[in-house]
Parts: structure tokens; sequence; C-alpha cells
């Protein structure tokens, strides 16, 4: 039997972070809001576990590689080196050996289940478990055997996402496995963050999600209406070109209808003043239409179709359109970015494009807190005019049985101009929020 090795660790733990380490459950968790210190919760009791099964292996997983390596590695390694503790990590195995004890330590990620098979662990630490799939911490619970292992445990940390199968193998009164554990830690245990943390998140957040998020509740808040914080007789009225700001183009390449909203950001608030739907288009279709409207509102800016002042203009839209050929050799992108140049005397043309997708909870979130937010704002308003994104921020729904994914088969004609909108407003408005123990992009 191995030596168990003693160190001391700088830590000084909240009490829920304190009651989730004492737990002796074989499966425990701990579920909190942002910023409750589940990160180091979690790396503690990585290293904790790696201590008192010294020659050992042990797995750390997160629910993406880009997570894990940006977040669940990065919260581990700074607890190690903050404690001057000797480690060796082995970049092409993506492991770990902690020389004090000879423990090992592998980092999976856990987007592809199938792939978790291999040697008998001591015990495994999974971070966000709520985004991982059910799958997954089966396989790793199936390979929680190592019979020379002192102390045999799986443990996580996660935010709350509604009562899915987290919160019934850990949390549900009638459903709870025998053998699971989990602690709830409380929004305000974590002094270190800046002061106004909570306050801010008001602002950027709806009403559920804060209380998701924020307070650490259960909430089903991924089923029925998407946008529910709409509402036709606050959010619709005649808004109005204002000449002293720029005017906004958010597209969705789709081909049937190719959708787009005209609107404009002042003080705030987002703006919607019209909405483009164009059946069975196409991307060099729809600048054409557009080029129309933006003509009308230079007329309106310098009194007649040209001008001497080029109308500004700022592109948001599908990032996928960097991809997707609207033609044999065009991107949509691409086609929009030509439009732009050979208009380049009339209108200047900006472009704020992400590379990659923002997660459809993303999206969700930031058009939800801008139409009304935690502290009871109402930043967006719609034209009544653009019957279409009405009837989208009305009627689009979630997908029954598949968390976090809204349903784009019920109604073909729906969810694209929000789409559009929602690329916009996440990219403006998204929940990003620095500070505390993770300082990354909220919106998984």
């Amino acid at each position: 039997m191995e030596k168990v090795v003693r160190r001391s660790i700088v830590y000084d733990p909240f009490p829920s972070q304190e009651k989730f380490h004492s737990l002796e459950s074989r499966f425990k968790g701990f579920s909190g809001p942002v910023g409750s210190g589940k990160s180091a919760a979690l790396a503690q009791e990585a290293i904790r576990l790696a201590y008192i099964n010294p020659g050992r292996l042990g797995l750390v997983g997160a629910p993406t590689y880009p997570m894990l390596r940006d977040v669940t590695q990065r919260a581990l390694f700074e607890v190690l080196e903050t404690n001057d503790i000797p480690y060796r990590f082995l970049k092409q195995e993506n492991s770990m050996v902690l020389h004090d004890v000879g423990s090992q330590v592998i980092f999976r990620s856990l987007d592809h289940p199938e792939r978790l098979v291999g040697t008998n662990l001591a015990w495994f630490g999974v971070d966000e478990l709520t985004y991982s799939k059910e799958d997954a911490w089966r396989r790793l619970e199936a390979r929680l055997r190592d019979p020379k292992a002192q102390h045999l445990c799986g443990f996580a940390v996660w935010t709350p996402k509604g009562f899915e199968w987290v919160y019934k193998r850990f949390i549900s009164p009638d459903e709870r496995v025998k053998g699971y554990d989990a602690v709830f830690a409380k929004p305000g245990e974590n002094k270190h963050l800046p002061p106004d943390f909570y306050d801010r998140l008001k602002h950027s957040y709806d009403e559920r999600f804060y209380k998701q998020e924020v307070l650490g509740e259960y909430l089903n808040i991924f089923s029925g209406q998407v946008y529910y914080a709409f509402d036709r007789k606050v959010h619709c009225k005649p808004v109005e070109f204002d000449k002293r700001h720029p005017i906004f183009w958010a597209m969705d390449f789709n081909i049937d209808p190719m959708a787009s909203v005209i609107g404009q950001m002042i003080n705030g608030e987002i703006r919607i003043l019209e909405e483009q739907i164009l059946w069975n288009s196409n991307t060099l279709a729809s600048c054409e239409e557009f080029e129309e409207k933006a003509l009308k509102y230079q007329k309106l800016l310098t009194g007649d179709s040209y001008g001497v002042h080029p109308l500004q203009i700022t592109c948001y839209g599908d990032p996928a359109g960097e991809q997707r050929r609207s033609s044999a050799d065009k991107t949509d992108w691409r086609i929009v970015k030509q439009w732009a140049s050979r208009n380049s005397d009339r209108f200047k043309v900006t472009f704020k494009v992400d590379s990659a997708h923002p997660t459809q909870k993303a999206r969700v979130a930031a058009m939800n807190g801008m139409l009304r937010n935690h502290a009871g704002e109402h930043r967006m308003f719609v034209h009544p005019s653009c019957k279409e994104l009405i009837k989208d921020l009305e009627e689009v729904a979630w997908k029954q049985g598949a968390s976090t994914q809204i349903d784009k088969d019920a109604d073909k004609k729906r969810t694209h101009a929000s789409d559009a909108l929602g690329y916009l407003v996440e990219k403006e408005f998204g929940l990003r929020v620095k500070g505390g123990e993770r300082r990354e992009y909220l919106g998984l």
C-alpha cells in the first residue's frame, strides 16, 4: 500500500466548498451559480484525490476541449503553481504527473463519450457537468474501478440547467441515485468578486436566466416560448430613424426565406426599423433589396439620394456565411462585401461578424436580456411593420426533450428573422462578464 503524502495548500474555502470537500459519497457534486467558486472546488478536489491515491490514475474532464484547455486546466495549474506543487505536464498525451506522489492525471473532453475507454481510474472530476452528455458520465462511472485506490470517487461541479439528467441523478427527491450527494452554493459567498459583480449581471440577464445563473435556482427555462420576455404591448411601437446615428443590417443567410433586419442602436437601446424577408431568394438579391432601403435612409440623412456624406452602416450576421457559397465561387459574406465596395461612394459599411457561431443559449439569453432584464428594463423595440420578426418572438419554441435547442422544424418560416437579430444582440450585448475566478464567456 502506497504511503499517503501530506502537503499544505493555501486555500480558504467558502462554506459550500468546505462542505463539498467533506462529503464522503462515492459520487458527489457542487452545484452553484456563476462566481461561486466552482473552478476552485474542482481543482482542489482533484489535487486532494491525487494525493489520497498515490501512484494511481485520475481524470479531469470538461464538456469540450476548448473549455478543458482554457478554463479547467488553467484553474488546476494555477493552484499547483501558486502552492509550488511539483508536476510535469505531458502535452502530447494531455496528462500530468504529480512528482510528490507519482499520481497521473489525464485530461479529456467529453463531447465524444465513445472515446472514454481505457484503464481503470481511482477518481475522476468533471467541470460544468450539465453541459455534458449523460453517456459520458456513465462511461466514466464504469471506469471507476481501480482495485488499488485508497478512495474511489467521481465528482463534478456545475451551473444549474433545469431539471435534466444531472438534477435527477444528484438532486431529485424522487430519482436521486443511491450513493450520490450534492452541495448547493449560495450567491454572495465569494467575497473576492468585484463589488458590483451581481448588480451588473442584473442589467445583462433576463429574469429567468438571472435566477438560474446568478441565484443558482433550478428552473425549466428551456421549454415553451423561447423569447418569453417579449410582450407585443411593450416592445412594438413605431420607432423612427434618427439621422444622428448609423444604421445596422443584421442577416441570416437562408434561401427561403432570406431574412434580415434593419435598425439602430441608440443609448444602449436596439430599435428595429424594418425587416427584409425575401422568399426563395439569394444573397445578391438581398443586397439589391437592402440598397433601396438604405438609399431611403440616406435621403433622410442628406436630403437627396446620394448626398455628400455616405450613410454609416454596420453589418452583422451568420458566421457560416464565410463558408457557405451562395454562388459557384463566392461565399455569402464575400458577395455582401463586394456589394459594399461597389457602393462605397454612398455607403460606409463596416462588418462585425464573429468567426464562429455563438450558442443558441447565448443568443437567446442576450435577446431576452435586452427585451427585459432582471432590473426590469426594456431595451429593445420593434416597429409593428416587422410582422415576421414579431411572429418569431411570439411563436418560436424550444424543442421538446432537447435542452437548449430551438425547434426549427415546427414551422420552416420561423426562427430566421430572430436569428438575424440574435447575431447582432449577442455580438453587442452578449453575456461576457469580467471578474471572479472564471474570466470566461458565460454564454455557453
